[in-house]
């Protein structure tokens, strides 16, 4: 009996003394839960204020699946008291499928006040059903942006492997949504904030009983833009219907002005995770509306490619301003013609004429004479086939074609070798060339800029939601290139007289400003030798219109690269878009159909 009461101290001595704070801990652990208090995500806003990504508070009725015993019974009783439909129940089980079993997952959001009644009625007639109330995202100008903002959506296996990298595991406890593309990606690790916590003491039910401490959540960092969103609104609607993007860049900063692809898409309707149908909308749509046709769509430069190559001439020393080509109309080369667009030619053609009416003999004779190489190394240096590091993922590096990346490209040794007259079709943009219009932009705002290039971004500054300090994101030079202030005037003359008297000046006939530009036609379909006549070909397979300018052209506030897929000719369906940007972002003054819908959305708030 001795030995048995001695070893029954023992253990109790063991667990009373020895093993105290580890039981007390864990007895504590019991009796007091941890809950987070996901913080409010940050505000975007663009440059003058206007909001393009705020939250708000709603009430969500959740299933945790591993509390209910019969999901499909539970459901259906619920949709006895309030409406739960269709795609309420789709939307669940793929919620269901990318969530953990213990966690709590919406069947229905934005409940209303009755709902929320009825529900807390009926609370003990299910269990593991709860109402919740949680913060949502809203987009309130709807597809306007849609590109630069991305989205957010349920956090997913990716994401978590994402915050685990970054050791954030613990400031996401309770959070349910990570941004997906856009700058929600980008900054999301600003937009979130920190996470609170809640110490509440629970009964054996686990059923709440009191709050004993709280640690308050910090907000989001909110983001200010460089992009004029009223902007941005005038180039989406002038693109209409139609594909393409546009780049339109402060030559002095760098800063993002507008960045657009159309078609756009509706970030709203990822936020409580996307209705199947909705999904396959926009995955199967030709037009392939979640491309961002602005940084990751690729084009063949075609005309606009011109004055970089002329400029290219001067640093090299293969041409001078004045130095004149008889064009014929064609250029022979290796047994094969290659062909102007103008027959009969343009007659004598020195520097200025041949970028002003775009002479393509010209150009193929320079290519010829540069070399692909001395091609590739100039236009290195304006960015193009480079990413430009602009602040949201997803960017494309496109195309600088040279005989070391033909060679890496193709496997076969036949490919690999660079043949003399593919450098010919290099010269007019054509060829392997394939930029981003963010790239063209970029190099457009250089020369504008005088040979000053700064790193395109979107993000004006990032402002404390709690202290209000802001931390600007400052301009970036990336380089100051080495060009001959006189070579970059004369390619600068060249560009105003486009506009004055070449192929851009129709499209801005009676502008109040001094624009400069270069008009663009990208070939997307080889007819073989045959005439291009644009009605006798499929729509999809018309040529691409291009076009670069920057305004006003003696000091620069504005650079651009715009494209319209299949649009044809530059001057006909890019240029005019390049004016409407101008005619708003220079004089304030809207296109008509935007004029009148701005007056009315005027007069709808007062």
């Amino acid at each position: 009996m001795l030995l048995a009461f001695l070893t029954l101290f023992a253990r109790f001595v063991w667990l009373q003394v020895i093993q105290h704070e580890y039981y007390t801990t864990r007895a504590e652990g019991n009796r007091i839960s941890l809950v987070p208090i996901v913080p409010n995500r940050g505000v975007i806003v663009d440059r003058n204020g206007t909001v393009m990504a705020r939250n708000y508070s709603a009430f969500t009725l959740e299933i945790i699946p591993s509390k209910v015993h019969d999901l499909d019974a539970t459901i259906d009783a619920l949709a006895q008291l309030i409406e739960v439909q269709a795609k309420d129940r789709k939307r669940f089980k793929k919620l269901m499928d990318e969530s953990k079993n213990f966690e709590s997952i919406p069947i229905r959001t934005r409940l209303t006040d009755k709902e929320v009644a009825i529900i807390a009625a009926n609370r003990y007639r299910f269990p593991g059903v709860e109402v919740k109330a949680r913060l949502f995202r809203q987009y309130p100008l709807g597809e306007v942006g849609s590109h630069a903002l991305g989205y957010i959506g349920r956090v997913n296996d990716r994401d978590l492997e994402t915050i685990a990298k970054a050791e954030q595991e613990a400031n996401y406890k309770g959070t349910d949504h990570f941004g997906k593309s856009g700058l929600e990606q980008k900054y999301e690790f600003h937009l979130h904030g920190q996470t609170g916590y809640e110490e509440v003491e629970v009964d054996a039910g686990g059923r709440a009983v009191r709050s004993l401490a709280r640690t308050a959540p910090v907000p989001g960092n909110n983001l200010t833009l460089t992009i004029d969103i009223k902007l941005q609104k005038v180039v989406e609607q002038a693109f209409g219907e139609r594909r393409g993007a546009l780049v339109a860049i402060e030559p002095e900063t760098g800063g993002i002005l507008a960045l657009v692809s159309a078609p756009t898409f509706d970030p709203n309707l990822f936020v409580d995770g996307i209705r199947t149908d909705d999904w396959d909308a926009y995955n199967n749509d030709p037009d392939k509306p979640m491309i961002n046709r602005a940084i990751y769509g690729t084009y063949p430069p075609g005309s606009t490619f011109k004055p970089f190559m002329a400029l290219g001439a001067l640093e090299s020393g293969k041409r001078t301003p004045q130095q004149a080509i008889s064009d014929p109309g064609y250029y022979n080369f290796g047994g094969h013609q290659f062909r102007d667009d103008k027959k009969g030619g343009h007659g004598s053609v020195d520097m200025y004429k041949s970028i002003v009416h775009s002479c393509d003999t010209y150009y193929y004779m320079l290519a010829n004479d540069m070399g692909i190489d001395g091609i590739s190394s100039f236009m290195a240096q304006l960015g193009l086939g480079q990413r430009t590091g602009i602040d949201i993922e997803g960017e494309s590096e496109g195309v600088l074609p040279s005989q070391a990346w033909k060679k890496k490209r193709f496997r076969k040794p036949e490919q690999q070798k660079w043949y003399a007259g593919e450098t010919i079709s290099i010269g007019i943009g054509q060829g392997y060339n394939s930029y981003t219009m963010l790239q063209l932009a970029q190099a457009t705002a250089t020369v504008a800029n005088n040979g000053v290039m700064f790193r395109p971004h979107i993000v004006k500054y990032i402002a404390d939601a709690k202290t209000g300090e802001k931390t600007m994101i400052e301009p970036e030079p990336l380089r100051r290139l080495p060009f001959k202030q006189q070579n970059i005037d004369v390619i600068k003359k060249g560009l105003v007289g486009v506009i004055k008297e070449g192929t851009g000046a129709r499209a801005f006939a009676g502008a109040g400003y001094e624009a400069a530009g270069k008009t663009g036609t990208a070939q997307v379909y080889s007819l073989k030798g045959e005439a291009y006549v644009a009605g006798k070909v499929k729509e999809r397979l018309r040529d691409h219109a291009l076009f670069i300018a920057y305004a006003p052209a003696d000091n620069p506030k504005i650079a651009l690269a715009v494209v319209v897929e299949n649009g044809g000719f530059g001057a006909q369906s890019a240029a005019p878009i390049a004016r409407m940007v101008f005619d708003y972002y220079l004089l304030g003054k809207l296109p008509k159909g935007a004029a009148e819908e701005d007056a009315a959305a005027v007069e709808a708030d007062e």
